[in-house]
């Protein structure tokens, strides 16, 4: 089963700069951008709930695997 959830692209002054969403823990996003792995973590369920703007091509694709159930029971 995968696990997913958010991890922060950071700007050059260390604050959030976009949320991508990751599958598994990997430090490469669904939408292909490399991550930090120091970079701030958050749940999958946090998606759209954010301060910072969201990677709207990792969203797509979390939409696309992700069932509907899964994603309301979060």
């Amino acid at each position: 089963m995968n696990v997913y959830g958010m991890r922060a692209e950071l700007g050059r002054d260390g604050s959030v700069k976009t949320w991508h969403m990751m599958k598994d823990g990997a430090l490469t996003a669904l939408c292909g951008h490399d991550l930090d792995a120091a970079a701030p973590v958050g749940h999958d369920s946090d998606w759209s709930h954010t301060r910072e703007p969201v990677c709207h091509t990792c969203g797509a694709l979390y939409l696309r695997q992700v069932p509907y159930e899964d994603m309301i029971s979060g």
